[in-house]
């Protein structure tokens, strides 16, 4: 990485830092820089505003969020199996600690200047179609019975989130241990399965 790139991360890394603990509006761009232990001058090299620092945080949630690689809907395969892969890709991104320090300060923003943070969310949902153009092509297989693939990606993903997504972000509570995660994604299969699956 070159020194540029490490000041922009460690500048982002320290920007999500003071997000976290004084929100957007209680965040100075001289905080941000003490806590990267750069320059303000870097800081503003790198960021013209605080803005433009928070949409940069913004873009890097989006991008972690696309990095979980599409399931391609395989017809030779038992659904369940490759439904198991698919929210085993998606626990792992989402329940990362890297992941959910940056959703907290995503979400906090939200609720505060919904503005600020809609379009991240917005790009967040856009990147659940691989689940969709997955369950589109099983039900085009005959697999599935799904009317609406978009509800029934999002019913699915859902039967997953909240066991492993929202309690961490918003109740602080711990991950799931490996065992606890198997049982919710098994489960989660499963139901899913049992409603819009083909006997």
């Amino acid at each position: 990485m070159k020194l540029t790139e490490k000041k922009r991360a460690d500048i982002l890394e320290a920007a999500v830092e003071e997000f976290k603990a004084g929100g957007f509006q209680g965040t100075s761009m001289d905080r941000i820089a003490s806590t990267a232990k750069v320059s303000k001058r870097t800081v503003y090299n790198h960021f013209a505003s605080k803005k433009e620092l928070f949409r940069a945080i913004l873009v890097e949630l989006v991008k972690r969020g696309a990095q979980a690689p599409d399931q391609a809907y395989d017809p030779e395969r038992p659904l369940d199996e490759q439904l198991f892969e698919i929210a085993n890709q998606e626990l792992a991104l989402f329940s990362s600690q890297d992941f959910l320090d940056l959703a907290r300060v995503t979400l906090a923003e939200y609720i505060l200047t919904p503005e600020l943070a809609r379009r991240a969310f917005d790009e967040m949902n856009d990147k659940e179609l691989g689940v969709h153009t997955w369950i589109r092509q099983a039900a085009e297989d005959g697999r599935l019975r799904v009317a609406d693939h978009e509800m029934a990606a999002h019913q699915f993903l859902g039967l997953i989130k909240s066991f492993t997504v929202w309690p961490q972000l918003v109740g602080g509570q711990p991950l799931l241990s490996s065992q606890e995660a198997e049982q919710v994604i098994r489960s989660a299969v499963a139901m899913f399965l049992d409603h819009y699956g083909v006997e």
